[in-house]
């Protein structure tokens, strides 16, 4: 077991509202999931975790991490292509999104980086999973890149959408372009009392003009959108997404508990597992991947996806499923 803290050591058990908050949920998210895969849960670190586990039990093990504003249906066509090659494939929900809920109703509603690779761990030492291939984009695969930094003993190997994604919190402070500024406008509003109370109000309809947003040239219709939109009520949500934002910009601050691990993540961290980066029409002038290269130590190819937006893996499921057989591969 790595040992992420002793908060994430200690024994804890499921508060009685906590089982009823996820026992309501469970009959929309089985419903939802139906033509995916069955939903479980298990208690992983400070979470009730629900997750979808398909492909053969003993098969190598990719955990394919989403994004925001997603939820697992982002794997939704990624997955059946891993099973047939004998992967066994598990997508968790991460915090604040469908059925996964804190096990303490005080337990602290981080949504800083750091958290959502503790979670990843957490679930791995739950389903006793050594190490894996860790797959994922924006919050997910910023969570992939932090587990594939600290602890490479549990990262079999990494696939990266938009490259290199651990954020220096000084750093992140310098101003852009305009150009590119405009690009952060949601992430600046998320940092108001009005951007919090707007995305509490709009919830769905945020979400969904977010879609459109990152990835124009992605033409879902209303029913994929509403496949993925019961994930969003979940009851941390918007704390989670706003502080995520906040933290970004030293307006918030994760557990102090941690602050070691975050010192680490400061010094720009490099990867050393075998890895493929993929950029899209998303990635702009960054979509090269030459600006992270020197990120990346070990075995190492960038793919660039002409034509796709932000949520990769859903856009294209199969050049992002050929990325992670392609990856393993190389280890």
């Amino acid at each position: 077991m790595t040992d992420v803290g002793p908060k994430y050591n200690r024994g804890r058990f499921l508060v009685a509202t906590g089982i009823a908050l996820v026992a309501a949920d469970l009959a929309t998210i089985r419903s939802a999931n139906a033509a995916f895969g069955t939903l479980k849960q298990v208690r992983a670190g400070v979470l009730s975790a629900g997750y979808i586990d398909v492909g053969p039990d003993d098969g190598p093990v990719v955990i394919c991490l989403h994004g925001w504003p997603y939820d697992v249906h982002a794997y939704g066509d990624v997955a059946p292509i891993l099973t047939a090659a004998g992967y066994r494939v598990i997508v968790p929900y991460l915090r604040g999104f469908g059925p996964t809920r804190f096990l303490s109703s005080d337990a602290f509603r981080d949504g800083e980086q750091l958290a959502f690779a503790i979670d990843t761990v957490a679930l791995m030492d739950a389903l006793k999973i050594d190490n894996a291939i860790l797959a994922g984009y924006d919050y997910g695969g910023r969570a992939a890149n932090i587990v594939a930094a600290l602890w490479p003993e549990r990262c079999r190997a990494l696939v990266s959408g938009q490259g290199y994604l651990i954020i220096n919190y000084e750093a992140n402070k310098q101003p852009l372009p305009p150009k590119d500024e405009l690009a952060l406008w949601f992430q600046y509003y998320f940092t108001t009392e009005r951007g919090r109370l707007g995305y509490t109000e709009n919830l769905r309809a945020f979400n969904k003009f977010m879609w459109h947003w990152l990835s124009p040239k992605w033409n879902f219709d209303d029913a994929t959108f509403e496949r993925t939109a019961p994930a969003f009520d979940n009851p941390d949500h918007v704390a989670i997404v706003i502080h995520n934002f906040r933290t970004r910009y030293g307006l918030a601050f994760g557990d102090s508990e941690y602050g070691a691990l975050n010192a680490k993540l400061q010094a720009y961290p490099v990867i050393s597992v075998p890895t493929i980066t993929i950029a899209t029409d998303f990635d702009g002038a960054n979509a090269s991947g030459a600006s992270y290269r020197k990120q990346f130590s070990g075995k190492y190819a960038h793919r660039i996806f002409t034509g796709y937006g932000h949520n990769v893996p859903q856009e294209d499921p199969k050049g992002f499923a050929q990325a992670i057989i392609d990856v393993d591969h190389f280890s």
